[in-house]
């Protein structure tokens, strides 16, 4: 025998057979995450419309305990197929894909040991009201399946708000409720959707103009089962859910002087879950609240150079100034939010300048809805979808003005809309990957995180020009610095309730309202506000590294579309991702040398 043949033949054979196991790895992978991304649109009706999927028409999903223990378990099969795998084995797209799916599944699976995730089924944010307080804006409406599943939505009302009595009377009994102080007032946004009639209601919106695909006599019935479904199944749901709360679960809140969860069976444990869960990290509650009191530290001293700068001679002055002097605070609710939009505007022209990538879907600035609005937050982001003719909104809360100042907009604006929230969600969702990823990967502390670093951004664009606008920059990143610290306080230290409100005045430019509604938020949402920091500071990392390795080489745009052209991901997903895009960039720029 050749020698030389052999020896060649053996190479061949060997290089042959990683490539077959290869194959053989991405094969079960791919099978394995369609599977998912179809159980996904089985198992989330909301999901399924936004991408124009019929298959959840006329439903709101199941909620009860029983479809909450089917998750679990189908989560556990999936989890088991995924480590048969081995990932060593996979092409790099895959390999994030998987790091993706393995870090959700391990997330589900370590959550559900703990009663909290079975039970605690609403915060002092919303409820089950949600489900549907949100229809009428963001339903397809364009034809009569449509309309048919909008009223199945309507009806299916009532089994949902059981659904969640069921689970939270479970609550009750094993001492898991809200604490009481935060929750004050939460029966507002029940009964605040209800109506005297069907027609004065926020899902008669949907009935006011016929579309032209639906004939006369198609129209007159959808009006009629409608109005039915509105006044018999809507209104009875709300009012159900209503009856529980003030009878039932509010009268057996926490009422203990310390709110946090830690306080709860088993709470210590579930709170460091929740840490790792929102934050990707291993941090536990000690780290970050140590990592907190040092940015607290660092953004202080910054506080202080801009009220000098302002002619003040401390910070405190400058920020009572801030809080009390009336020029900084909107008195007409429809000059304030033709104000935001045309900031939003002035925004957007600075997008091609940062990014390579931008997404076609446009977004709009809407107000947050009366009912949900006392009590809310002063913004949020509401994605939309291309399928379902969708712009994505930037919602702002227009009651009590005297609490929005208008030197806070730059960096608000900035962070819910573009560079932040909205392009960061548009952007993945029209991404080439696989729709599981698109639409389906959401990871707080990327999302999050990206939204506060949109805020840096905001000082390249030059929408910090006065000090009070800057100062409302360093007040926002503050609050989020904070959050390090009050959070962990509630949850892992047994802070009171003022104490959280106490050290947020001290440190934050914010008005008291804005904290109050802050505190109770993260008093009823462990560990959710503890993401967008974390988050920030991890990209932040990122880019000073890219900086510092890649010099003269180093453009911004091409760094930004990095960071997000693999739509949401965990922080450690992230970092390796940038670390290989910068040693391509490195080794491009030797070979062109």
């Amino acid at each position: 025998m050749n020698r030389s043949l052999f020896a060649v033949s053996t190479l061949a054979i060997a290089l042959a057979m990683p490539t077959v196991a290869h194959a053989d790895a991405a094969e079960d992978f791919t099978e394995l995450r369609e599977d998912v991304w179809q159980w996904a649109l089985d198992n989330s009706p909301a999901l399924a419309t936004s991408i124009g999927d019929r298959r959840g028409d006329g439903q709101l999903g199941d909620n009860s305990l029983e479809g909450y223990d089917a998750w679990v378990a189908e989560t556990q099969a999936f989890l088991d197929r995924l480590e048969a795998i081995d990932a060593d084995e996979l092409p790099e797209n895959l390999q994030i894909d998987y790091a993706l799916l393995e870090r959700d599944f391990t997330d589900t699976i370590e959550g559900a040991q703990f009663d909290q995730s079975r039970y605690v089924v609403f915060t002092n944010r919303g409820g089950p009201q949600d489900a549907i307080a949100g229809l009428p804006y963001g339903s397809p409406l364009f034809n009569l399946a449509d309309y048919e599943s909008y009223i199945g939505r309507l009806e299916a009302f009532p089994a949902f708000v059981a659904n969640t009595i069921s689970r939270s009377e479970s609550a009750i009994e094993l001492g898991l409720t809200q604490a009481c102080e935060p929750m004050e007032g939460y029966e507002q946004s029940i009964t605040g959707l209800l109506a005297g009639s069907a027609e004065e209601s926020i899902w008669w919106a949907a009935f006011a103009e016929k579309p032209a695909t639906i004939s006369d006599t198609d129209w007159a019935d959808l009006q009629e089962r409608g109005r039915a479904a509105i006044t018999e199944s809507t209104f009875t749901g709300l009012r159900n859910f209503a009856d529980f709360y003030t009878q039932e679960y509010a009268p057996n809140c926490r009422a203990d002087e310390a709110p946090g969860v830690g306080g709860t069976p088993n709470g210590q444990e579930y709170y460091a879950y929740r840490v790792r869960s929102f934050t990707t990290t291993d941090m536990t509650p000690q780290e970050v609240h140590e990592l907190g009191l040092s940015e607290v530290a660092r953004i202080r001293a910054e506080m202080e150079e801009v009220a000098a700068e302002a002619g003040f001679d401390s910070r405190e002055a400058f920020i009572e100034h801030l809080r009390t002097d009336p020029q900084y605070y909107p008195t007409d609710e429809q000059l304030y939010l033709e104000h935001t939009a045309a900031l939003a505007k002035e925004i957007d022209g600075w997008m091609p300048r940062l990014f390579g990538n931008l997404p076609r879907l446009p977004y709009t600035v809407l107000p947050i809805p009366a009912a949900s609005a006392p009590g809310n937050t002063t913004a949020y982001y509401e994605s939309g979808s291309l399928a379902t003719g969708q712009p994505g909104i930037y919602r702002l809360n227009l009651t009590e003005l005297d609490q929005r100042p208008l030197w806070e907009l730059p960096a608000l604006t900035v962070h819910e809309a573009v560079p932040g929230h909205h392009h960061q969600i548009s952007l993945q969702q029209e991404l080439d990957m696989h729709p599981l990823r698109q639409n389906a990967a959401f990871f707080t502390a990327f999302v999050e995180g990206w939204g506060l670093y949109s805020e840096r951004l905001g000082i390249e664009m030059g929408l910090y020009d006065t000090p009070a606008k800057e100062m409302g920059r360093l007040s926002y990143e503050m609050w989020r610095a904070n959050r390090l610290v009050v959070d962990t306080g509630i949850h892992a230290m047994g802070w009171t309730r003022q104490q959280a409100v106490d050290y947020m005045l001290d440190n934050t430019a914010l008005s008291e309202g804005n904290i109050n509604a802050e505190v109770n938020r993260y008093i009823t949402w462990p560990g959710q506000a503890l993401a967008y920091k974390l988050g920030e500071l991890k990209i932040r990392e990122l880019r000073t590294r890219a900086e510092e390795a890649l010099g003269e080489q180093f453009d911004l745009r091409a760094f930004h579309d990095t960071v997000l052209e693999n739509g949401a991901v965990p922080l450690d997903v992230l970092e390796a991702h940038v670390d290989g895009w910068i040693a391509d960039q490195l080794a491009s720029g030797a070979e062109s040398e």
